[in-house]
């Protein structure tokens, strides 16, 4: 019966490493980025903003997939590579930045941690959870036999 308990609490914990990628960038991202700041920033150009929302509508898409994929067809393999896409995307952009003239510092998250942006450090945590919860949703093998 232990066995049966530790395999549903794996479930539910990587479960849980999902719903929290996706609140990351399904709704706290939005929120601080539809604002003056961003998606109605008169300085940016038309379209660009275009592109902003293009981001966080596709971004929530991806988050609503992710936890159908994970809660209701307990896909959560699929919905966490989802979530890296995601997140790893930022990764990659903030790794980039200098070679296009970007920036992850935005006014919005300007904390840093070890001195790494805090932008940066959100998204790191945001796909580790999501390969632990790779890890804890990996088939599970009977060796009892």
């Amino acid at each position: 019966m232990s066995a049966v308990c530790t395999l549903m609490a794996k479930k539910m914990l990587a479960k849980a490493c999902v719903t929290f990628g996706v609140l990351v960038y399904a709704l706290v991202i939005p929120y601080l980025e539809i604002n003056p700041s961003h998606v109605f920033n008169d300085a940016w150009p038309p379209h660009a903003r275009l592109h902003e929302v293009w981001q966080l509508t596709t971004h929530c898409a991806l988050g609503l997939l992710a936890l159908w994929l994970a809660w209701w067809r307990d896909e959560v393999g699929v919905a966490s590579l989802l979530n890296v896409c995601v997140m790893g995307g930022v990764l990659v952009a903030h790794v980039l930045a200098d070679g296009y003239g970007g920036s992850i510092h935005s006014g919005n998250l300007e904390s840093a941690v070890l001195g790494v942006p805090g932008a940066a450090v959100v998204a790191g945590v945001v796909v580790m959870l999501a390969a632990l919860a790779l890890w804890l949703s990996r088939p599970h093998r009977d060796n009892s036999v």
